[in-house]
């Protein structure tokens, strides 16, 4: 799992299982199951399960400071909005969301 693997690099391995763990036994996530692999970022394949995910899911916005996203911006179907960290701040800012 992607997530695991970042999150054990800046901290540890337990660190990270535990953020999973909690993650996936929180009320607000939801396990989508992924039935057709758009494969719309050419220049980081890994990426395109997030895209997919978010896409099945009908999710409002993939959050990623990664520059292999902004292609999604050209793509006109299926449309994918991606924010960065900064702009989500700022989103949950405005709608008095605390994180």
């Amino acid at each position: 799992m992607e997530y695991e693997e970042i999150i054990s690099n800046k901290y540890s391995k337990s660190v990270a299982k535990n953020v999973i763990r909690n993650l996936l036994l929180s009320n607000n996530v939801k396990q989508t199951e992924i039935f057709y692999n758009w494969d719309l970022i050419q220049q980081d394949k890994d990426d395109n399960k997030f895209v997919d995910c978010a896409i099945a899911s009908n999710a409002d916005y993939i959050v990623t400071n990664d520059k292999h996203f902004n292609c999604l911006n050209e793509v006109e179907f299926p449309i994918v909005k991606c924010i960065n960290i900064d702009q989500f701040k700022e989103f949950c800012r405005m709608a008095n969301i605390v994180y």
